[in-house]
Protein backbone atom coordinates (compact mmCIF):
# COMPACT_ATOMS: atom_id res chain seq x y z
CA UNK A 1 0.00 0.00 0.00
CA UNK A 2 0.91 3.21 -0.85
CA UNK A 3 0.84 5.30 2.48
CA UNK A 4 1.74 9.54 2.63
CA UNK A 5 2.66 10.36 6.63
CA UNK A 6 2.21 14.05 7.19
CA UNK A 7 4.75 14.85 9.77
CA UNK A 8 8.27 14.13 10.98
CA UNK A 9 7.94 13.84 14.55
CA UNK A 10 8.29 10.23 17.27
CA UNK A 11 4.59 9.26 15.67
CA UNK A 12 5.82 9.24 12.07
CA UNK A 13 8.71 7.62 12.98
CA UNK A 14 7.31 4.99 14.81
CA UNK A 15 4.52 3.83 12.75
CA UNK A 16 6.40 4.55 9.59
CA UNK A 17 9.25 2.35 10.14
CA UNK A 18 7.18 -0.36 10.92
CA UNK A 19 4.99 0.09 7.62
CA UNK A 20 7.92 0.34 5.55
CA UNK A 21 9.37 -2.92 7.41
CA UNK A 22 6.10 -4.43 6.08
CA UNK A 23 6.80 -3.59 3.19
CA UNK A 24 4.42 -0.64 1.91
CA UNK A 25 5.84 2.09 0.19
CA UNK A 26 5.91 5.44 2.44
CA UNK A 27 6.70 8.72 1.88
CA UNK A 28 7.06 11.51 4.17
CA UNK A 29 5.69 15.16 3.82
CA UNK A 30 6.49 17.89 6.54
CA UNK A 31 6.86 21.80 6.54
CA UNK A 32 10.67 20.94 6.95
CA UNK A 33 12.17 19.62 4.04
CA UNK A 34 15.52 18.61 5.90
CA UNK A 35 13.48 16.81 8.86
CA UNK A 36 11.35 14.77 5.90
CA UNK A 37 14.45 13.87 4.41
CA UNK A 38 16.25 12.69 7.83
CA UNK A 39 13.63 10.85 8.61
CA UNK A 40 12.90 9.31 5.02
CA UNK A 41 16.14 7.95 5.18
CA UNK A 42 16.19 6.74 8.86
CA UNK A 43 12.95 4.19 7.82
CA UNK A 44 13.66 3.33 4.21
CA UNK A 45 10.75 6.27 3.00
CA UNK A 46 10.85 8.70 0.51
CA UNK A 47 10.56 12.09 1.57
CA UNK A 48 8.28 14.55 -0.53
CA UNK A 49 5.95 17.93 -0.07
CA UNK A 50 3.31 17.79 2.11
CA UNK A 51 1.30 17.72 -1.27
CA UNK A 52 3.32 15.06 -3.00
CA UNK A 53 3.04 12.61 -0.30
CA UNK A 54 -0.75 13.07 0.01
CA UNK A 55 -1.44 12.53 -4.23
CA UNK A 56 1.30 9.68 -3.88
CA UNK A 57 -0.74 7.80 -0.90
CA UNK A 58 -3.54 5.62 -0.57
CA UNK A 59 -3.49 6.11 2.80
CA UNK A 60 -2.78 9.60 4.44
CA UNK A 61 -1.58 9.46 8.47
CA UNK A 62 -1.85 13.16 10.08
CA UNK A 63 0.98 12.76 12.40
CA UNK A 64 1.04 16.54 13.56
CA UNK A 65 0.53 18.81 16.33
CA UNK A 66 -3.33 19.35 16.56
CA UNK A 67 -2.59 22.92 15.96
CA UNK A 68 -1.34 22.23 12.66
CA UNK A 69 -4.32 20.69 11.33
CA UNK A 70 -6.08 24.06 10.56
CA UNK A 71 -3.33 24.78 7.76
CA UNK A 72 -2.89 21.70 6.46
CA UNK A 73 -6.60 21.33 5.76
CA UNK A 74 -7.08 24.69 4.39
CA UNK A 75 -4.08 23.72 2.10
CA UNK A 76 -4.68 20.24 1.20
CA UNK A 77 -8.31 19.54 2.07
CA UNK A 78 -9.56 19.25 -1.17
CA UNK A 79 -6.73 16.83 -1.90
CA UNK A 80 -7.88 14.58 0.41
CA UNK A 81 -10.88 13.51 -1.32
CA UNK A 82 -11.43 9.51 -1.85
CA UNK A 83 -8.47 8.69 0.25
CA UNK A 84 -8.43 7.43 3.75
CA UNK A 85 -7.01 9.94 6.60
CA UNK A 86 -5.48 8.39 9.66
CA UNK A 87 -6.06 10.68 12.50
CA UNK A 88 -3.99 9.46 15.18
CA UNK A 89 -3.94 13.08 16.62
CA UNK A 90 -4.75 14.30 20.54
CA UNK A 91 -6.15 17.56 21.78
CA UNK A 92 -4.27 18.37 24.92
CA UNK A 93 -3.78 21.04 27.04
CA UNK A 94 -2.46 21.06 30.59
CA UNK A 95 -4.81 20.90 33.34
CA UNK A 96 -4.57 24.37 35.13
CA UNK A 97 -7.06 22.96 38.11
CA UNK A 98 -5.17 20.34 39.38
CA UNK A 99 -2.63 20.17 42.61
CA UNK A 100 1.20 21.64 42.34
CA UNK A 101 3.43 19.48 40.95
CA UNK A 102 0.89 16.59 39.55
CA UNK A 103 0.50 16.67 35.69
CA UNK A 104 -2.79 16.12 34.31
CA UNK A 105 -4.88 17.41 30.88
CA UNK A 106 -7.51 18.21 29.40
CA UNK A 107 -8.80 18.17 26.32
CA UNK A 108 -8.84 21.38 24.11
CA UNK A 109 -11.70 20.38 21.96
CA UNK A 110 -14.14 17.82 22.01
CA UNK A 111 -13.78 15.63 18.77
CA UNK A 112 -10.61 16.54 16.64
CA UNK A 113 -12.01 13.11 14.11
CA UNK A 114 -15.46 15.03 13.25
CA UNK A 115 -13.62 17.98 12.31
CA UNK A 116 -10.99 16.87 10.00
CA UNK A 117 -14.33 14.81 8.76
CA UNK A 118 -16.25 17.74 8.39
CA UNK A 119 -13.51 20.21 6.86
CA UNK A 120 -12.18 17.17 4.39
CA UNK A 121 -16.23 15.38 3.70
CA UNK A 122 -15.23 13.57 0.85
CA UNK A 123 -11.98 11.90 2.96
CA UNK A 124 -12.49 8.77 4.74
CA UNK A 125 -11.52 9.55 8.23
CA UNK A 126 -10.53 6.84 10.55
CA UNK A 127 -9.02 7.61 14.07
CA UNK A 128 -6.54 5.34 15.25
CA UNK A 129 -3.18 4.79 17.18
CA UNK A 130 -3.68 7.81 19.30
CA UNK A 131 -3.91 6.09 22.88
CA UNK A 132 -0.38 5.39 23.14
CA UNK A 133 2.73 7.29 22.98
CA UNK A 134 5.14 7.18 20.12
CA UNK A 135 7.68 5.29 21.90
CA UNK A 136 5.19 2.19 22.61
CA UNK A 137 4.11 1.59 18.89
CA UNK A 138 8.31 2.13 18.12
CA UNK A 139 8.83 -0.53 20.83
CA UNK A 140 8.79 -4.46 20.15
CA UNK A 141 6.74 -5.13 23.01
CA UNK A 142 3.04 -6.27 22.02
CA UNK A 143 1.93 -8.25 24.64
CA UNK A 144 1.04 -7.71 27.99
CA UNK A 145 -0.09 -10.11 30.80
CA UNK A 146 -0.56 -12.42 27.60
CA UNK A 147 -2.68 -10.52 26.14
CA UNK A 148 -1.62 -8.59 22.52
CA UNK A 149 -2.14 -4.64 22.83
CA UNK A 150 -4.90 -3.53 20.69
CA UNK A 151 -5.67 -0.22 18.88
CA UNK A 152 -9.22 0.86 18.89
CA UNK A 153 -10.18 2.33 15.40
CA UNK A 154 -13.01 4.33 14.55
CA UNK A 155 -14.70 5.27 11.25
CA UNK A 156 -17.97 5.50 8.88
CA UNK A 157 -16.12 3.92 5.94
CA UNK A 158 -16.24 0.31 6.32
CA UNK A 159 -13.32 -0.97 3.84
CA UNK A 160 -11.45 2.38 5.10
CA UNK A 161 -11.65 0.03 8.60
CA UNK A 162 -10.21 -2.92 7.49
CA UNK A 163 -7.60 -1.17 5.88
CA UNK A 164 -6.45 0.46 8.88
CA UNK A 165 -6.85 -2.88 10.60
CA UNK A 166 -4.86 -4.55 8.56
CA UNK A 167 -2.01 -1.73 9.26
CA UNK A 168 -2.34 -2.51 12.50
CA UNK A 169 -2.01 -6.23 12.38
CA UNK A 170 1.48 -5.12 9.85
CA UNK A 171 2.53 -3.91 13.07
CA UNK A 172 1.95 -7.07 14.95
CA UNK A 173 -1.24 -4.99 17.04
CA UNK A 174 -4.59 -6.29 17.38
CA UNK A 175 -7.30 -4.09 15.95
CA UNK A 176 -10.30 -3.50 17.86
CA UNK A 177 -13.13 -2.06 15.54
CA UNK A 178 -14.84 0.33 17.87
CA UNK A 179 -18.12 2.01 16.03
CA UNK A 180 -18.01 5.05 13.54
CA UNK A 181 -16.39 8.12 13.69
CA UNK A 182 -19.11 9.26 15.92
CA UNK A 183 -17.50 7.41 18.78
CA UNK A 184 -14.21 8.64 18.15
CA UNK A 185 -14.02 11.93 20.41
CA UNK A 186 -14.24 8.95 23.08
CA UNK A 187 -11.04 7.73 22.06
CA UNK A 188 -9.86 11.44 22.28
CA UNK A 189 -11.23 11.27 25.46
CA UNK A 190 -10.07 7.95 26.83
CA UNK A 191 -6.28 9.13 25.94
CA UNK A 192 -6.19 12.23 27.83
CA UNK A 193 -7.42 10.49 30.93
CA UNK A 194 -5.53 7.68 31.13
CA UNK A 195 -2.45 9.60 29.79
CA UNK A 196 -2.87 12.08 32.85
CA UNK A 197 -2.56 8.97 35.07
CA UNK A 198 0.22 7.42 33.29
CA UNK A 199 1.81 10.61 34.10
CA UNK A 200 0.92 10.45 37.64
CA UNK A 201 2.60 7.28 38.19
CA UNK A 202 -0.94 5.20 38.02
CA UNK A 203 -1.38 2.43 35.99
CA UNK A 204 -4.42 3.06 33.92
CA UNK A 205 -4.31 -1.14 32.91
CA UNK A 206 -5.10 -2.04 36.54
CA UNK A 207 -8.65 0.08 36.24
CA UNK A 208 -10.12 -2.59 33.71
CA UNK A 209 -10.63 -6.50 34.24
CA UNK A 210 -9.90 -8.79 31.45
CA UNK A 211 -13.53 -9.41 28.97
CA UNK A 212 -13.95 -12.68 31.39
CA UNK A 213 -14.67 -11.08 34.19
CA UNK A 214 -16.61 -8.02 32.66
CA UNK A 215 -20.23 -8.21 33.05
CA UNK A 216 -22.99 -6.21 33.26
CA UNK A 217 -26.78 -7.02 34.72
CA UNK A 218 -29.68 -4.30 34.42
CA UNK A 219 -31.08 -3.08 37.58
CA UNK A 220 -34.02 -4.22 38.57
Amino acid sequence: MRIGIIGAGAMAAALGRGWAAAGHEVRIGARSADAARALAAEINGHAATVGAAIAFADAVLFAVPVTALTELLGTHGDNLAGKIVIDCTNAFLPDESAPDGVPAFVLSEDAVAERIATTAPKAHVVKAFNLLAAEVWAGTDRVFDGVRLAVPICGDDAASVRTVARLAEDLALQPFTAGGLHRARYLEATSVFTVSLWFGGLDARAMLPPLSAAFAVADA
